[in-house]
C-alpha cells in the first residue's frame, strides 16, 4: 500500500469517517515510531504493544479534534505519551515506582555520555532502567518535559523527578561504560 497516494488532509478526513483504509494508512505511517515511545515507557514488548493499541484507538476516536496547528505526528505523540503514562498509572505499584533517594548530580553531560553510541544500544539500556527512572528519563530526555511538568503529570515532587532522572543517567552511564561504549 502506497501511503503517498493521499495527502495528510485526505487521510485525516478518511479517518474522521472511520474509513479503515485511511486508518490503516495513518497507522502504518506512525506506528513504528510510536511503538518506540511506548517501549521506552513499558520496558517490554507486550505492554508496549498494548499501549500502542490503546493510543491508536484514542487517535482514531479523537482525530476530528486535530486542529491542524502543529504537526500531526506531534499531536499523535502527545496522545501516545499520555496513554502510556495512564496505562502505567493503572498498575497497583505505580506510586512505589518513584523513589526520592538519589541527590541530583549536575556533573553529567548527556551529550558526552551518549555521543557515538548507536540509538539501538541506548534504547536497549534504557529498557533496563527501573520503571520509575525509565519513565522520567523518557519524559525529560526524550519528550522534553521539564521536571516541573513531569512532577505535575505524574503527581510526584519536582525533587523526585530530578532524583529519578539523575539515577537513570548514572545507571545508563555505568552500563554504557561497562559495555565499552
Amino acid at each position: 500500500m502506497n501511503n503517498d497516494l493521499y495527502s495528510e488532509e485526505e487521510v485525516i478526513k478518511g479517518c474522521i469517517k472511520n474509513d479503515r483504509h485511511f486508518q490503516e494508512i495513518l497507522y502504518r505511517k506512525y506506528a513504528r515510531k510510536m511503538y518506540g515511545i511506548c517501549k521506552g515507557y513499558a520496558g517490554n514488548r507486550g505492554l508496549a504493544q498494548d499501549m500502542l493499541q490503546d493510543a491508536f484507538v484514542k487517535v482514531f476516536k479523537r482525530i476530528g479534534q486535530y486542529s491542524g496547528k502543529g504537526s500531526l505526528e506531534g499531536w499523535i505523540r502527545r496522545i501516545v505519551t499520555n496513554t502510556a503514562i495512564d496505562n502505567l498509572r493503572q498498575d497497583s505499584n505505580y506510586s512505589s515506582l518513584f523513589r526520592e533517594d538519589i541527590a541530583e548530580n549536575d556533573g553529567f553531560d548527556d551529550n558526552a555520555t551518549f555521543a557515538g553510541i548507536a540509538e539501538k544500544d541506548i534504547l536497549t539500556q534504557i529498557s533496563r532502567l527501573p520503571a520509575g527512572a525509565r519513565i522520567i528519563f523518557n519524559l525529560y530526555a526524550v519528550e522534553g518535559f521539564s521536571h516541573k511538568e513531569i512532577a505535575s503529570k505524574l503527581n510526584i515532587s519536582t525533587g523526585t523527578s530530578k532524583s529519578q532522572y539523575s539515577r537513570a543517567r548514572q545507571l545508563l552511564q555505568d552500563w554504557l561504560q561497562k559495555t565499552g561504549n
